[in-house]
């Protein structure tokens, strides 16, 4: 699989022909400024919750490519409202079908509201199958028990995970949540955005090398291998 990190908690990843976008974020964030987003294409946009720098760019990108928008209902609801209408909406447990893969919707605890203040239902992260591959996102979430439900169903071949404190688990927690999932390899997201996030990289690496663990950090607008 290939990764490509667009900043915050935006990625995209790509295998057996098929790309799918996690919550883009993109042109509000002073640090991607070098992302071209006109040159960004998937199949799958996939929305962990309303907040909107997980959303900011999901209607312009799902006009711009005529991807299937993957939410739950009051966020699919929503876009339809602003003109998207190639949406499925979901929600928590459930499984659905895409080119390419399959994903399912997990618990994630945090909170969500809608770039206009509106109801964004209740905050998720998504466990993807891609072929014989599944990987974790966990979205904008608090260390919880419920990771431990997904070591018991997949095998992940990696997850990406939040570390940026404050307003998700930091990186002591993340190893935590890694540990729980099954997850030996992680992509460390939603970090150094904005001032109350901003984090000592190295720490957050050496605290998952501690534990026999890799944390990933590329830059924006690299692709890596995962």
């Amino acid at each position: 699989m290939k990764l490509t990190y667009f900043g915050h908690s935006c990625f995209l990843v790509e295998s057996g022909g098929t790309r799918l976008l996690f919550d883009p974020f993109i042109t509000p964030n002073p640090l991607a400024a070098g992302v071209d987003i006109t040159k960004i294409q998937a199949d799958v946009i996939l929305i962990s919750h309303g907040h909107a720098d997980h959303i900011a760019d999901a209607v312009a990108l799902a006009k711009q490519t005529g991807a299937k928008v993957v939410a739950n209902w009051e966020i699919a609801d929503w876009l339809g409202l602003q003109g998207v209408s190639n949406t499925q909406p979901m929600n928590h447990g459930g499984t659905v079908g895409l080119p390419g893969a399959t994903a399912k919707m997990v618990n994630a605890i945090h909170s969500s509201s809608l770039p206009d203040g509106t109801y964004g239902g209740n905050p998720a992260g998504f466990v993807v199958k891609m072929g014989e591959e599944s990987f974790y996102y966990a979205g904008d979430t608090a260390l919880t028990l419920d990771m431990k439900l997904i070591a018991e169903e997949f095998a992940l071949r990696f997850a990406v995970l939040p570390i940026g404190d404050t307003f998700t688990m930091g990186a002591k927690d993340a190893v935590k949540a890694a540990e729980l999932c099954g997850a030996k390899k992680v992509v460390g997201v939603h970090y150094n955005t904005f001032p109350p996030i901003q984090i000592d990289t190295a720490a957050a690496q050496a605290a998952f090398a501690n534990d026999g663990l890799e944390l990933l950090l590329p830059a924006i607008g690299a692709t890596i291998e995962v």
